[in-house]
């Protein structure tokens, strides 16, 4: 017996799949659970209009990913934070204050979507934003001494 699962079932397929199946399981499990219907012609068409689709609006996320993928990758981002006379910074910089910055320049990034190691000297470092499960971008950041940004921005300015 051919059915569609509806939804994962484990050790038998993914949602939107088609699977032999003994009637019986069929039958008394998966058709009246709701995680399966009958692999009929016009249920077979309806799962390839559903695939084609959800393949399009798949494609635009991953586009749009992308996109923004290429903004972020061109960013170079400045935290000050407190640093001790060794250099060492009192706590660590984390994915926190990293979508903070990206705040200031209009990127609304979510902050669990960064991945930081762990930061916690000056320098410069690289974070990697997960934007899609196929696309990531590399923010380029560099974490400097509280005092040493405004010296720094002070020359500039003059």
């Amino acid at each position: 017996m051919e059915i569609i699962l509806k939804e994962d079932v484990v050790g038998l397929g993914y949602k939107n799949d088609i699977v032999n199946v003994k009637s019986g399981y069929g039958r008394n499990y998966l058709i009246p659970q709701g995680k399966g219907v009958i692999a009929s012609e016009s249920a077979k068409k309806e799962l390839a209009e559903i695939l084609k689709q959800k393949a399009v609006k798949l494609a635009k996320i991953k586009a749009d990913a992308e996109a923004l993928a290429e903004k972020l990758n061109e960013v170079k981002l400045t935290i000050s934070t407190k640093v001790s006379a060794t250099g060492v910074i009192y706590g660590s910089v984390n994915n926190v204050q990293i979508a903070a910055e990206l705040q200031k320049l209009g990127f609304d990034i979510d902050r669990k979507i960064i991945v930081v190691k762990d930061v916690k000297a000056v320098g410069e470092y690289v974070a990697v934003v997960k934007l899609h499960k196929e696309v990531a971008a590399h923010v380029n950041f560099t974490v400097v001494e509280e005092g040493a940004a405004e010296e720094a921005a002070a020359p500039a300015e003059a």
